[in-house]
């Protein structure tokens, strides 16, 4: 998903799907589906400017934006959007701290509303990780399955053979065709990190 933002004839910002792109020729969006008004034909028109913005998670973390122009609105097999292709593209890292790599297996538990520890656990594995929080991987049949961002716990292993359980909140979800990616953000617990880290051999002056 990207972000469009559209500025004539009226600000309009909208959530899209990326279809697909040929480098150096044309990019591909999805045109938003419902009647004339909620669609925004009279702005989604060719010639007008556009503002692309997405994230691009990992051990970074980085807002990427562009813009382009219409160049076409199709209407078969389906309503799509043809943009030109970016001439330039900017960037910017949105976490303080870097996140580094790993590949640890790990199980986040939930709170309920009532913030009480709930016996379900998720199975996955924290692909990357910081001082400030993680990214946790899982598997799901169900396409359509998130995390909503609500307080959870990070259960991991730690070099030494201890049981890490680290307090956390998610801040983000998004389904890929059954696996999940969860961006956890790590709540008083900065003791418990900086000695994982340590015990990692992550320091913490590489943050």
């Amino acid at each position: 998903m990207v972000d469009l933002q559209v500025n004539h004839p009226a600000l309009v910002r909208l959530k899209l799907k990326l279809i697909g792109y040929e480098a150096g020729k044309f990019i591909l969006i999805k045109h938003p589906d419902g009647d004339r008004q909620k669609n925004h034909s009279d702005v989604l028109v060719e010639g007008n400017v556009v503002i692309v913005r997405y994230l691009i998670e990992g051990d970074k973390g980085h807002c990427c934006a562009f813009r382009a122009t219409i160049k076409q609105v199709t209407q078969y097999p389906q309503k799509l959007l043809v943009l030109s292709y970016p001439v330039h593209i900017e960037n910017r890292q949105l976490r303080l701290h870097q996140r580094v790599s790993v590949h640890l297996p790990a199980e986040i538990g939930l709170f309920s509303e009532q913030n009480e520890e709930l016996n379900a656990r998720i199975k996955g594995i924290v692909t990357d990780i910081s001082e400030r929080g993680c990214g946790f991987i899982f598997k799901s049949d169900n396409p359509k399955i998130t995390v909503k961002k609500r307080n959870v716990f990070v259960m991991l292993k730690s070099p030494e053979g201890e049981m890490v359980k680290i307090p956390g909140r998610v801040c983000n979800c998004r389904n890929e065709q059954g696996k999940v990616n969860v961006g956890i953000q790590f709540v008083n617990a900065d003791d418990q990190i900086r000695q994982l880290l340590e015990q990692l051999f992550i320091l913490a002056d590489a943050m």
